[in-house]
């Protein structure tokens, strides 16, 4: 059921590791980067919530969420093989556009799956699960760069954008497509009793209705959301070319530069493979201390992570701030949808699940939109109090946590 999010977090951790980088190959100023990333975050606030509505009314020959994660999975390997060959700022960024919106209609889906056909006592190791194949998917995607230059010598000379970035997105279009299909031919979706096909008028009604009433728990989760993810955007962001700039003291399109690139490629597949050994821990975790706790800790660990990015001169010491952010990636990608779904009406799981989404999608414009300002006159143009800023987020998110009400385990 979830082989497909390794194809899906291939392709987010490629652009998660690679896309400024392409930007700043392309003639970006740091200052810009914020703003050409917006598309992440604003196709996700459009299409997730229409999406889960419609999913929540759908039934075909495929199934009720099916349908709409091979659609996405199709457009969104067109993107991935397209998006190296881009040679202006321009068509990289219409790219992301495309890629950003296809890969939405995907994952929405997804979160929707574990509640739709697992029992209630097994959603929490259902989100573990995810959690699990999404790190499987990011590890890889993330060492992938660094994989075909060292072992299969792979150029790295190319044009604008480095050879070995092209190959790694033709081989995440392939994962992408291949990882997605594996679900789709395998997952027997059950059509549910609650499941009632309704006209598109209906159903955009439905979701505007339960957009403004929404359960008081998605809130309190919801602004824990909303300073998790403007930390982690924040990184996503500044990150690779923090290390290129601050720690290998590099300038952009220097054969320094690139292998600093490629350290911080590296670096985000060490986070992934820590986010990977500590989704496994989780579910043992849990059975010591509860949900809320994991995630308020966890959180407090990948805030301190990236605040300490300040004391950090050398490439090896970066592996601590990647066991923190690993630490807190593998609690946000399991622990808030575990607290949330079983508090959830079965026949709107997937609306609710596209709404949940918006928490983290809002954050991401606002850093997208916003930052750029802070970045310019704040910062000044400094990549690593970027990542740093993201650390207080985090550590904000962190606090938040203690609000909420969770009564299970």
């Amino acid at each position: 059921m979830n082989i497909g999010l390794i194809g899906i977090n291939f392709g987010w951790g490629l652009q998660m590791a690679n896309m400024s980088a392409i930007y700043e190959y392309l003639g970006a100023k740091p200052s810009h980067i914020p703003i050409l990333w917006l598309a992440a975050p604003l196709t996700g606030l459009l299409i997730q919530p229409i999406i889960g509505c419609m999913s929540d009314h759908t039934w075909c020959f495929l199934g009720r969420r099916k349908p709409y994660i091979l659609v996405g999975a199709i457009l969104s390997s067109i993107a991935l093989f397209f998006m190296p060959l881009s040679s202006t700022l321009w068509m990289a960024a219409v790219t992301l556009w495309i890629l950003d919106a296809s890969v939405n209609v995907s994952m929405g889906p997804f979160r929707a799956l574990v509640p739709d056909l697992l029992p209630e006592s097994q959603v929490t190791i259902g989100y573990i699960i995810q959690a699990i194949t999404i790190a499987i998917g990011t590890v890889t995607a993330s060492a992938l760069p660094w994989i075909l230059q060292n072992i299969f010598h792979v150029s790295s000379d190319s044009g604008n954008i480095p050879l070995v970035v092209r190959w790694s997105f033709w081989v995440g279009a392939l994962v992408f497509i291949l990882s997605i299909l594996w679900t789709t031919l395998s997952t027997q979706e059950l059509a549910p009793d609650c499941c009632v096909k309704k006209h598109w008028k209906e159903t955009r009604v439905d979701m505007f209705h339960d957009i403004f009433h929404l359960p008081k728990k998605m809130w309190d989760l919801g602004w824990v959301m909303i300073f998790s993810w403007m930390g982690l955007f924040c990184m996503f962001l500044f990150f690779p070319i923090a290390v290129a700039n601050n720690i290998f003291n590099a300038a952009p399109n220097t054969p320094q530069y690139l292998a600093g690139l490629e350290w911080a490629g590296l670096c985000f597949a060490i986070y992934a493979a820590f986010f990977l050994l500590v989704s496994f821990l989780l579910p043992y975790i849990n059975k010591l201390i509860s949900r809320k706790m994991i995630h308020v800790l966890s959180l407090a660990c990948g805030g301190l992570g990236l605040v300490g990015m300040l004391l950090i001169h050398t490439k090896w010491a970066l592996i601590w701030s990647m066991l923190g952010i690993g630490i807190a990636f593998a609690s946000m990608q399991s622990m808030p949808y575990a607290m949330l779904a079983n508090s959830l009406p079965e026949e709107k799981i997937g609306i609710y699940m596209g709404i949940f989404n918006l928490f983290i999608v809002v954050p991401e414009i606002l850093i997208s939109v916003g930052f750029g300002f802070i970045m310019q006159y704040i910062l000044h143009n400094n990549r690593e109090l970027a990542v740093v800023t993201g650390g207080i987020f985090m550590l904000i998110a962190s606090l938040l946590t203690l609000r909420v009400k969770d009564v299970s385990t």
